[in-house]
């Protein structure tokens, strides 16, 4: 059985991130090691958040992030849905996590994800069945 790792956003801007090169490097090693058997998911408010973070924050010209977006499409992409939401609002009051992270933690649940590489939660934690890891370590 294929497994799947939820990317989320920080790791997706690291990876392009030329003002911090350890982190590219090591986000872009975590992304390439993403083959036949480990299949990466992302989500649709991963992508939201990486083009505004890619944009604002790196400064990179938005019909270029537009393109990496486009390169997205190798990722199983989770819809954000009202239940995803609904699950999300519970997740952050039990857990006591942001609503944000939470969503994130959500999605992948929902793609039954067995990791998340993610740089904003505690690396060995797992929340709902999802083992949280920091490539960036």
């Amino acid at each position: 059985m294929m497994s799947k790792i939820f990317i989320d956003t920080n790791i997706l801007v690291y990876s392009m991130d030329q003002f911090n090169p350890e982190k590219q490097l090591k986000c872009r090693n975590s992304l390439k090691s993403l083959n036949k058997d480990t299949k990466g998911v992302i989500s649709t408010q991963v992508m939201q958040e990486f083009y505004v973070t890619a944009t604002k924050k790196l400064h990179a010209e938005p019909l270029v992030v537009k393109d990496i977006i486009n390169s997205f499409e190798k990722f199983e992409t989770v819809l954000i849905q009202p239940e995803i939401i609904k699950e999300a609002i519970d997740c952050s009051i039990i857990n006591r996590i942001s609503f944000w992270d939470a969503l994130i933690i959500v999605a992948a649940e929902s793609a039954h994800c067995e990791k998340l590489w993610t740089e904003d939660l505690n690396a060995g934690q797992v929340i709902r069945g999802v083992r949280i890891e920091n490539p960036v370590k």
